[in-house]
């Protein structure tokens, strides 16, 4: 009997299964049938309350029956749902029978008539799906990039007293402390996570085109704009006024472009540690079971950057799509966002495999100290700026250029040429007692 697993046709429902599994609960076909049952009941629940002619206020244990549906919503009942939807070929539709079945079971059949009343099938999608997304956010994709920060912040502390060559353009430059450089990556996942907490979740609720017409013929004294504002707020979202039959997706692009961008980030964290991975400056930890190269038998390969950098362009070349499309639509509504929609999980769960690879990768990384020391030691000419600079405060004539001649002559610069230099400008003994003075170790700043 073959494995689903090796006929999966995509790696997350295959290969990286077990590191997503959790995804399957906000956007899988159950997560989203589920998510519609409660959009559907809460509604209901909500318009009883009400107290309108033909749908009087549930009792209590009519409520609590129907939230305990929604709590315990099982895979056989979402397969009911879907065996309905096979004979009339309409997926809302099909929630909305299977719920006046239950209704029916329930001994409330006389409110079966209010389940999707006065709506649209965007009315269920358009809350349940940034419903699953908001609470996936809180849930996985947040504590998850909060997670990274925290590693790399512990890392920026134990680092940031090591010294090292910073390198601009690939040549070397003014030496940095490590720890900063770090620090560098926290701080701009931390700015784009705010920007991110700032976009809302919003629902389209209104009707079939937006201005609740049938629910102002039925009952023209409700104030249907203030009930849905209410309703979609105890939901913990955030309504849109003015719709058409969709939501008009300009939030949710902005979402998954704040994703992107964070992500950008982490593949330039993830292109930065393989470079110093490759400079010696970081080492990997050994696992001798493992196996870096199937022909090199020295070789320990970056494969957790790697694999998390092809993770993540994955997830961007999706969210740019989605960003990109999901706001257009012709006139009041096209079919075009719906299989869009289903993708969502996609893109966050190769988001949740990339975390787990940088986070993996990170527990194996350990400094190499005494090699980011002899590199930096190597490049005494990057003390020319300091040098430079402290001429500059002197008055003397062309610093940098006197500098630059030195720097520049296409051999190596040694720390006995650099002395050579001091010795020979035309300057006090007491400043060129301060310019020997200077260490490429100590020549780094501050940051802290």
């Amino acid at each position: 009997m073959s494995s689903p697993s090796l006929l999966a046709l995509s790696p997350l429902d295959g290969r990286y299964s077990k590191h997503i599994e959790p995804l399957t609960h906000y956007f899988s076909e159950f997560a989203l049938i589920r998510y519609r049952v409660k959009v559907e009941v809460e509604y209901l629940i909500q318009l009883s309350q009400l107290n309108l002619k033909g749908c009087p206020a549930l009792s209590q244990t009519a409520v609590d029956a129907l939230l305990n549906l929604v709590e315990n919503f099982s895979q056989s009942q979402a397969k009911e749902v879907k065996t309905i939807e096979l004979q009339i070929n309409h997926d809302v539709k099909a929630v909305e029978y299977f719920l006046k079945q239950q209704l029916e079971n329930l001994g409330l059949g006389a409110w079966k008539e209010f389940v999707h009343f006065g709506l649209t099938s965007q009315d269920i999608n358009n809350t349940a799906i940034p419903l699953s997304l908001k609470e996936c956010y809180h849930s996985l994709i947040r504590p998850g990039i909060e997670l990274l920060m925290s590693r790399l912040s512990a890392m920026g502390n134990l680092w940031k007293d090591i010294p090292m060559l910073a390198r601009t353009h690939g040549q070397p430059a003014t030496p940095v402390r490590l720890g900063k450089e770090i620090f560098v990556f926290v701080e701009r996942l931390q700015v784009q996570l705010d920007l991110l907490d700032q976009v809302p979740f919003k629902s389209k609720f209104g009707g079939a085109t937006g201005g609740f017409n049938a629910h102002v013929i039925a009952y023209p004294d409700v104030d249907w704009v203030h009930f849905a504002d209410r309703f979609i707020g105890n939901l913990g979202l955030k309504r849109s006024r003015f719709t058409t039959q969709i939501e008009h997706y300009d939030c949710m692009a902005a979402y998954f472009d704040g994703l992107a961008r964070i992500h950008t980030i982490l593949i330039d964290l993830c292109r930065d540690v393989w470079q110093y991975i490759s400079l010696d400056y970081f080492k990997q930890k050994i696992n001798d079971g493992e196996v870096g190269s199937s022909a090199m038998p020295h070789k320990v390969n970056p494969i957790d950057f790697e694999n998390a950098e092809g993770n993540l362009g994955i997830a961007n070349a999706l969210f740019h799509h989605f960003s990109s499309k999901l706001p257009i639509s012709r006139l009041q509504r096209d079919l075009s966002d719906s299989t869009v929609l289903r993708n969502i999980g996609v893109p966050l769960g190769h988001s949740l495999v990339a975390f787990q690879s940088i986070n993996k990768g990170l527990n194996k990384i350990e400094v190499n100290e005494e090699w980011i020391r002899a590199d930096l030691n190597a490049h005494v000419e990057v003390l020319s700026e300091a040098i430079q600079t402290i001429l500059r405060r002197e008055g003397y004539p062309q610093p940098y250029e006197a500098l630059k001649s030195l720097s520049r002559k296409g051999e190596k610069l040694l720390s006995s040429d650099m002395a050579q230099f001091i010795e020979n400008l035309d300057i006090s003994e007491e400043l060129k007692v301060e310019l020997r003075a200077l260490k490429v170790e100590n020549y780094i700043g501050v940051s802290f």
